[in-house]
């Protein structure tokens, strides 16, 4: 192989690096959309949710301990629903600028699909700060070294959300939303189709 190959494959698996690790680390700068809706909003279109529902709606944006046993026992309750779990940290740019999106789909469709957040890696005043700008409709819980992600196979990489359907299969999707659109196509598709 010639030196000027040498240099071009170097050259591109430099980029191909720094492409990963910018897409993965975010900044701290990463602001998400300003078209977020108060908690008292979301509180207010989510009314009259089924129980199992407004269980989770009743813990909105809090953070919650106990991870994986706690979260394994919510994802039992939920058996037979549609639910949505997030895997998501306020340290990861792509996080934070895909959680309006989650913000906004989780209220429209808050009544028919169980949403629920995964907080990895997070140190807690960072991830209660940032849901204290862009609140959720439901809570997350602390998984701070994983286990409970890796309950359900949602890998290492953030974000990654992962559907389960009402007879319990699960998809993964690795990477941000960018619209509401998109993710609520992939709910179609994987929690309320499936099974159906």
């Amino acid at each position: 192989m010639s030196r000027r190959l040498l240099m071009v494959l170097g050259v591109l698996a430099v980029v191909a690096v720094l492409v990963i690790g910018l897409t993965q680390a975010g900044s701290s700068s990463d602001k998400p959309d300003q078209t977020t809706m108060s908690l008292a909003e979301q509180r207010q279109q989510l009314a009259g949710a089924p129980p199992e529902l407004a269980a989770l709606h009743a813990q909105a944006s809090q953070l919650l301990d106990g991870a994986p046993k706690a979260f394994e026992a919510r994802l039992r309750a939920l058996r037979g629903t549609p639910v949505v779990v997030n895997k998501w940290g306020s340290w990861c740019g792509p996080c934070r600028l895909e959680f309006p999106v989650f913000q906004r789909v989780a209220v429209a469709l808050g009544k028919r699909v169980a949403f629920v957040g995964l907080d990895g890696k997070d140190p807690i005043g960072s991830a209660k700060a940032f849901l204290r700008k862009v609140p959720l409709s439901y809570p997350s819980y602390i998984d701070g070294d994983e286990a409970a992600a890796r309950s359900i196979d949602a890998g290492a990489f953030y974000p990654t959300t992962v559907f389960i359907d009402p007879r319990g299969r699960r998809t993964v999707h690795q990477g941000p939303y960018d619209s509401d659109a998109a993710l609520k196509r992939d709910i179609e598709r994987y929690a309320l189709d499936q099974g159906a």
